[in-house]
């Protein structure tokens, strides 16, 4: 036979693109329109309802940037159509190539009542199946003017990203408006050839499969009257049934189709546009699984659940009966799909907590899986905080967006930090927007790593990001890839479904240790350092709030905030989403998210004081409160006396203009330019810095990545760098014992004072930098005397290890990495940490030194501060203010204590006398992370600590209250029936502790 497999294959594609799909809507009639404009922000339903509308003809422009415009469309059924199926069909001026980043709408009937989401892949609403001959049609459309932020040619500078800068020129063209009737038959011609020719063009050249499919598609478009599509329709589907009924083979790969609809929470558009992207697309679910018997959606993020609930009741009361049905599902048990890297301990457990508590006050369900398709890597101290929650599964798909190595499993075991193994899933399919396509299925049977011990997998099924999520035609192609042969099969199923077979299937996968790393959107660990120093010091701030509150209501019966404290939690998780606390939203969100993070703080500040008032009493004490886990200034953990000050700083000017600073633990030099080329040890006699470099060195880079100009930095930055030694002042601080500096350099302006602390063995380095560069890179050196292939970078609970080096491809890819609180580099017998209070990306590099010495260079550099111009064109403009400290002789001890200290200042205040601890521990390795109330409102306090320093820790926990029992619970304040609880005798509480080993105890007043 000649070979005339492309004539057919082409022969396809034009007659549907041309023929086929035109019929679907085979006869018209425009609708009327009239329009309202909402003068500033969206206004409720009833008011938009309400308001005088306009006509507007179709081909007209509207929609200034983030408007809001109510459509009426009004229009009559044509006799001639009754017993028809009839749809609107609203085409706002979509581009079908942009689900999600365009504008949308939200349908109305007059009553007020919610029908479905247009977006534009979904521009479609049901009138009648039959419909009534004369039937009258009447409905609103919300319809918001989202600009256009990533256009076809992506990452290009854009004022629309904020509403002060978009402008008022029109976005849209009004572009459809019509009463259509649905031929029926014809979608259902459309979905049987797009599934067989995507199929067919999956399988191989040579598979008879391939050909009996050929020919099927070839009778059938030969039975097709292209003049009479709709006449004929029927009768080209009859030639296909048999290529559609053919059974996939026994071990065909098995797919998991969840309904999904990845929104970020903010991204592209405000916090405030995500609160209709949600109800939007909740309202197209709850619609189409009305349609749809075999469908099934699951939504994660309880945040958003909470704003549909919040705001559009009337879409929540769909809602909640779709969930009771069981098929509308709750997923991932998370307040927000957060960034992982970044968030500290407390936070990253209260996103489970706050989370999986919705889930169960408003469903009584609650989640095994974390659910994260989208976070830009994971940290290892994760594994066990979802363990501690109560979960025991995780999905995510972003790996498969690392550039450099290919993650060798999609199914395996997680371990993190102390051990905990979490079972993990990767979906092959490699994306979260899964549309049913032929090419997706087939990639996620090829791409699947686990072949021969398991084949099931899972793919995310649906339009994200305001697109609308799944759309009829996907359910449609999952229905005939049910059991088909050539592909894989596939079933709607719930995430906890899958993740049940997919563990009886493969109970014993590959293991995995340590972070989930992503060789991608490494600069999202430093782009908008305000929004990233917001969120470190509210999350201090709420520990402080917590402890001094919990403390005084015990005491003195304080009145304990607790309505306040939830819902400032919530509003800080929520700013941890994985593209707000990264960095990668438009202006709007981080100019939003400075102004929230300075109320959280002006609101937390009058918690703490009013309580620390209520602690100290009226007196003349000078009262030092220490909210660290460490005694500080012979202050205890968690109390207040006064400060016991020892030592002292002293300044000397050297003869080359420099600077000496001593305090009789560090010797410090600065050089003439401001640049530190000493920092002894004088216990030990150890020098810190290399020999002939210099710390405190500011580096500026040239930095534009190849794409994803706020998310990444690549490789090349390391090319070109500039040493900014020229100083323009060194001098004396006003202290008259620091060193002050400041250096000028393109359009910004940097001050720096650097001090001893007496008593302390750290040099505090404080950095003002007025910034006004444009797509640059600032670091902060220190090059040490130091050599270790590995060094400790503070996580969740604990700490984990990087190499220095670059053995693999591997290491290099990890060029810049996240750390909390500090870095720690350590020889056997002697260490260097580097804290920092508020920022997270570094680099660690060595070099060995080939004049003098032959020593080892271990280079650790902080980064300050980027330029991109996308999505946020001024990003980071402006002054920023940084404190580190370079912490000589330092233990793995010392490095926790310190980034406590540096994140954590004390507070002074004047009371009648000493305020003893709430709670105490007996060694310094169990670090003290949460004190508070419980959250029932009991008046229990639940204490929540870890082993910090990476081995087994007896100690004791001493209450300092009469104490009624105790209890090991979980995340969520619930007793762990399978935990032991720990010996007890009056309040002195017995620990035995593995290595990083997180541990929550219920103390019941007496």
């Amino acid at each position: 036979m000649h070979d005339d497999r492309t004539l057919v294959e082409a022969r396809l594609r034009r007659v549907l693109d041309e023929r086929i799909r035109p019929a679907v809507y085979p006869e018209s009639v425009p609708l009327e329109v009239a329009v309202w404009h909402a003068p500033g922000e969206p206004v409720p339903v009833a008011e938009g309802l309400a308001a005088g509308a306009q006509p507007i003809a179709v081909g007209s422009r509207w929609g200034a940037p983030w408007g809001t415009s109510w459509f009426r469309v009004t229009g009559t059924v044509p006799e001639a159509w009754a017993g028809r199926t009839v749809e609107a069909v609203l085409d706002l001026g979509f581009d079908e190539n942009m689900p999600g980043f365009q504008c949308e709408g939200l349908v109305y009937r007059p009553d007020g009542t919610p029908v479905k989401g247009l977006n534009p892949r979904n521009q479609w609403v049901r009138i009648g199946a039959p419909v009534q001959g004369g039937e009258e049609v009447r409905l609103h459309i919300e319809a918001a003017s989202n600009p256009v932020i990533m256009d076809y040619r992506p990452f290009t500078p854009t004022s629309l990203g904020d509403l002060e800068t978009a402008g008022s020129d029109l976005q849209y063209t009004l572009t459809r408006m019509d009463l259509a009737v649905l031929d029926e038959t014809v979608w259902h011609l459309v979905t049987d050839l797009e599934v067989l020719g995507e199929l067919m063009a999956e399988l191989p050249v040579d598979s008879p499969r391939r050909w009996e499919i050929l020919r099927a598609v070839e009778r059938a478009l030969d039975a097709l009257d292209l003049q009479d599509v709709g006449g004929t329709a029927e009768r080209a589907r009859s030639r296909l049934t048999d290529v559609l009924a053919a059974p996939a083979v026994p071990s065909a790969h098995r797919i998991s189709a969840v309904g999904h609809a990845h929104i970020d929470s903010a991204w592209l558009w405000p916090l405030r546009e995500t609160v209709r992207k949600v109800a939007r697309t909740a309202a197209n679910m709850t619609a189409l699984l009305d349609d749809e018997p075999d469908f099934v959606f699951a939504m994660s993020q309880a945040q958003q659940w909470a704003w549909v609930k919040e705001h559009r009741p009337e879409v929540w009361a769909r809602v909640k009966k779709a969930v009771a049905d069981g098929r509308f599902v709750p997923a991932g048990g998370m307040w927000v799909e957060s960034d992982t890297n970044m968030p500290g301990s407390e936070a990253m457990a209260r996103q489970f907590v706050h989370g999986k508590r919705f889930f169960l006050d408003e469903f009584g369900i609650e989640n095994d899986e974390a659910w994260l398709p989208d976070t830009f890597g994971f940290a290892a101290g994760l594994p066990q905080i979802i363990k501690a929650a109560g979960s025991k599964y995780l999905l995510t798909q972003k790996i498969s967006w690392s550039r450099t190595n290919s993650f060798p499993h999609h199914t395996f075991r997680w371990e993190g930090i102390d051990g905990t193994r979490i079972f993990t899933h990767f979906p092959p399919v490699d994306t979260y927007n899964c549309s049913m396509r032929g090419a997706e299925i087939a990639h996620a049977v090829r791409n699947f790593k686990d072949k021969g011990a398991a084949r099931h997998s899972l793919a995310p099924t649906g339009w994200g990001d305001g697109g609308g999520g799944t759309t009829r035609e996907m359910v449609a192609k999952a229905a005939r890839l049910r059991d088909l042969e050539g592909s894989a099969t596939v079933t709607w199923e719930t995430p906890s479904s899958f993740f049940t077979k997919a563990e009886a299937e493969n109970p014993e996968p590959p293991v995995w240790v340590g972070e989930l790393y992503l060789e991608l959107h490494r600069a999202t660990l430093t782009s908008q350092a305000g929004t990233k120093q917001g969120n470190r010091r509210s999350e201090h701030l709420l520990r402080e709030a917590e402890l001094w509150a919990a403390t005084a209501a015990v005491r003195t019966g304080f009145p304990y905030p607790y309505a306040d404290l939830d819902r400032i939690w919530k509003t800080v998780l929520l700013h941890q989403f994985h593209d707000i606390l990264p960095g990668s939203s438009i202006a709007w969100v981080h100019r939003e998210a400075r102004a929230t993070y300075a109320r959280v703080a002006d609101e937390l500040g009058g918690i703490v004081d009013a309580a620390q008032r209520a602690l100290a009493g009226e007196g003349s004490v000078p009262l030092l409160f220490n909210a660290a886990p460490h005694t500080r200034a012979g202050v205890p953990a968690g109390g207040a006396r006064p400060a016991e000050v020892s030592g002292r700083t002293t300044r000397a000017e050297r003869p080359d203009g420099g600077h000496v600073l001593d305090n009789g633990l560090l010797r410090v030099g600065v050089d003439a330019r401001g640049l530190v080329d000493s920092a002894l040890d004088l216990a030990t006699g150890r020098e810190t810095i290399a020999p002939g470099r210099t710390g405190n060195l500011l580096q500026l880079h040239q930095d534009l990545p190849n794409m994803w100009d706020a998310w990444d930095v690549d490789e090349f930055y390391r090319n070109t760098v500039t040493d900014l030694t020229e100083a323009d002042e060194v001098t004396p601080g006003d202290d008259g014992v620091s060193v002050r500096i400041v250096r000028s350099f393109g359009n910004s302006r940097v001050a720096q004072v650097l001090s001893l602390p007496p008593g302390e063995k750290r040099l505090v380095v404080d950095t003002e930098v007025d910034w006004h560069e444009t797509e640059k890179f600032l670091k902060l050196a220190f090059p040490l005397d130091l050599h270790t292939d590995r060094y400790a970078s503070e996580t969740q609970f604990g700490h984990f290890f990087r190499p220095t080096h670059t053995n693999t491809s591997w290491e290099a890819a990890k060029f810049e990495a996240c750390n909390h609180r500090f870095v720690h580099l350590q020889e056997p017998d002697w260490g260097v940490a580097v804290v920092n209070d508020g920022t997270y990306g570094h680099d660690v590099t060595r070099a060995v030194r080939t004049d003098g010495d032959g020593g080892t260079t271990t280079t650790v550099r902080v980064s300050l501060l980027r330029a991109p111009r996308f999505p946020d064109p001024e990003t980071d403009q402006g002054v920023h203010r940084f404190r580190h400290a370079l912490v000589p002789g330092a233990s793995i001890g010392d490095a926790v204590r310190e980034g406590w200290r540096v994140n954590l200042p004390e507070r002074r205040l004047d009371g009648a006398g000493e305020v003893a601890p709430l709670v105490t521990v007996g060694r310094d390795s169990v670090v003290v992370t949460a004190v508070k109330l419980a959250d029932d409102g009991s008046g229990d306090v639940v204490v929540r600590f870890h082993e910090a320093h990476g081995a087994r820790a007896r100690t004791t926990l001493t209450a300092g209250f009469p104490v009624a029992g105790v209890e090991v619970t979980d995340l969520l304040e619930r007793p762990l029936t399978d935990t032991a609880p720990p010996a007890d005798d009056g309040g002195r509480i017995t620990l035995r502790l593995r290595p990083f080993e997180l541990m929550t105890l219920r103390l019941k007043r007496a």
